[in-house]
C-alpha cells in the first residue's frame, strides 16, 4: 500500500514539474516572440523611414517655392527624429554604430535649423544646396544597403534575437547577414563624414570638445583616494573601495564607494585633474533644523571648499521632504553662464551635503568672450507677455534651441500661483524659451 501511496505522489510530483516546466517554456517563448516583433516593427520602420527621408530630401532639391521649403525641411527633421528612434530599439548597443546614429542626428539639426529660419529672408545659400544634394546622395546609400539587408532577412527568414545572441556572445565566427549589413551602412556613413558633409553647415564644427578646463596632469588613484575622503567626510578607518573606468572612456573617472551602518555613498573623480565631477550619499535624513537660506550658505561653502573660487549665482532652490536641492551657475560680469550649471542636495536635518553633480560644469566651463547687449533691458521688458509681474531680471548667457550660447535678458515673474524664467535675445528683442519653476512637491 505504502509503494503504491510512494508511486501516486511522484507521479504526481513529476506531472506537475512537466505542466510547471511547459509553462514556463511557453511564457520564454511568448516573450522571446514579443522581442523578435518589436525588433522587426523597429528595423522596417527604419527601412521605411530612410525611404521616405530620401524621397523628401529630393523634393527639396526640386523646389523653387520658398513657402513649401520650410514645411519640407520640418518632415525631413520629423523623420530623422523617427529613424534615431527606430535605431535606437534596435539590439545595436554591442556594435559600433555610432556614425549612422551621428550623422541622422546631425541631419536633424541641420533641416530644422534651417525650417525655423526666414527663408524669404535668408534664402538657402550655395553651401547648404550642395550639403543638402550630398544629403541626397548618402541616405539614397543608406536605403539601398537597408533594402538589400531587408531583402535577404525576408527571403531567408532572419531573426533579430539570433543577432542580439551573436553581439552578446561576440560570436566572430558566425556569417550574420543583418551584422554584415549594418556594419557595411556604417561604413558608407563614415566615408561620407569624411570627405564629402560640410562640417561647419552640419554644424559639428561650431561644437566645442568638452573638459577642456580638466588640466593635463594625470592624479594618481591615491591622490585620488586621499581626495575622495576629504569630499565625502569619511576618516580612514572607514575602507573605501576604488576602481578606474577602462580605456576608450570618455572621460577617464576614479569612481570611489563605502558603506557604513547608517549610510553609504560613492563619488566620481576625474583621472585628469582629480576634479569631482559627482557625489551621492545614502541615508535618512530626519526632521528639518536649518532653514533652505542656511542650507544655501553650506552649499555655497562646500563649493568654495572643493575650489569653485568664480563667483557663483544660484539660480534655483527646491525643497523636497527635508533636503534642499541648489543650481548655482558661475558669474562673469554681472553675466549668468546658465550652460556651467553645478547641482547640489543638503540635508536640513544637518545641513550635511548628500549630492552633488558637475558634469555640465567640467564639460562646458571654458574662456568665453561676453557679448554687448544690443538692446536695453527696458526694450527687452517690452517683449514679455504684460500679464506677468516681473520680480527681477539679469543678463545670462544660455543655449537656444539649436544648442548655440547667446545673450538674454532673464526674467523672473509670476503668473497666477505660478513663476516663470523668461528668456529674452539681447541682441534682437525675440522670446527664447519660457521655464515654468517648480513648487513644493504636495504630499498625499
Amino acid at each position: 500500500m505504502f509503494r503504491w501511496t510512494l508511486i501516486t505522489i511522484l507521479s504526481l510530483a513529476i506531472i506537475g514539474v512537466s505542466v510547471w516546466g511547459y509553462q514556463e517554456h511557453q511564457e520564454k517563448n511568448a516573450i522571446l516572440i514579443q522581442a523578435e516583433n518589436n525588433y522587426q516593427r523597429s528595423f522596417h520602420g527604419l527601412t521605411y523611414n530612410l525611404d521616405l527621408l530620401h524621397d523628401k530630401i529630393g523634393s527639396t532639391l526640386a523646389m523653387n517655392s520658398r513657402k513649401q521649403l520650410s514645411p519640407q525641411l520640418a518632415e525631413i527633421w520629423r523623420l530623422t527624429s523617427m529613424a534615431h528612434n527606430d535605431v535606437g530599439q534596435l539590439p545595436l548597443t554591442l556594435m559600433p554604430f555610432n556614425k549612422t546614429e551621428e550623422f541622422l542626428s546631425e541631419m536633424g539639426d541641420f533641416s530644422y535649423r534651417t525650417a525655423i529660419r526666414d527663408l524669404d529672408k535668408e534664402p538657402l545659400s550655395e553651401d547648404e544646396v550642395a550639403t543638402l544634394e550630398s544629403l541626397y546622395e548618402i541616405s539614397g546609400d543608406i536605403e539601398s544597403e537597408l533594402r538589400k539587408v531587408q531583402n535577404m532577412a525576408l527571403n531567408e527568414n532572419l531573426r533579430w534575437m539570433d543577432v542580439q545572441l551573436a553581439l552578446v556572445n561576440n560570436d566572430q565566427q558566425a556569417d550574420n547577414t543583418i551584422i554584415d549589413g549594418f556594419k557595411t551602412v556604417e561604413k558608407t556613413v563614415e566615408g561620407f563624414s569624411e570627405g564629402k558633409l560640410n562640417a561647419t553647415l552640419m554644424g559639428t564644427s561650431s561644437k566645442k570638445d568638452g573638459f577642456t578646463s580638466l588640466g593635463k596632469e594625470k592624479v594618481s588613484e591615491q591622490e585620488a583616494k586621499k581626495k575622495m575622503r576629504s569630499l565625502l567626510r569619511i576618516d580612514n578607518d572607514t575602507e573605501l573601495t576604488v576602481a578606474s573606468t577602462g580605456e576608450g572612456a570618455n572621460i577617464p573617472l576614479y569612481s570611489g564607494s563605502f558603506k557604513q551602518e547608517n549610510k553609504s555613498g560613492y563619488i566620481d573623480v576625474t583621472q585628469q585633474g582629480g576634479h569631482p565631477i559627482s557625489l551621492m550619499i545614502n541615508r535618512e535624513v530626519s526632521e528639518s533644523k536649518i532653514s533652505l537660506h542656511e542650507a544655501m550658505k553650506n552649499a555655497k561653502q562646500y563649493l568654495k571648499d572643493i575650489d569653485y573660487t568664480s563667483d557663483l549665482a544660484m539660480v534655483e532652490s527646491n525643497q523636497y521632504d527635508h533636503v534642499g536641492v541648489f543650481q548655482f551657475v558661475p558669474q562673469y560680469e554681472d553675466v549668468w553662464i546658465y550652460p556651467d550649471a553645478i547641482q547640489i542636495k543638503v540635508a536640513l536635518d544637518n545641513g550635511e551635503v548628500l549630492g552633488f553633480v558637475a558634469k555640465d560644469y567640467l564639460e562646458k566651463n571654458h574662456e568665453r568672450e561676453i557679448p554687448k547687449a544690443k538692446i536695453s533691458e527696458k526694450e527687452a521688458r517690452e517683449s514679455v507677455n504684460s500679464n506677468l509681474k516681473i520680480e527681477e531680471h539679469h543678463l545670462a548667457i544660455t543655449e537656444n534651441d539649436l544648442g548655440e550660447e547667446i545673450l538674454t535678458y532673464v526674467f523672473l515673474g509670476t503668473l497666477n500661483q505660478d513663476t516663470y524664467k523668461i528668456f529674452i535675445d539681447a541682441s534682437n528683442g525675440d522670446e527664447v524659451r519660457v521655464d515654468k519653476l517648480k513648487q513644493a512637491e504636495i504630499k498625499y
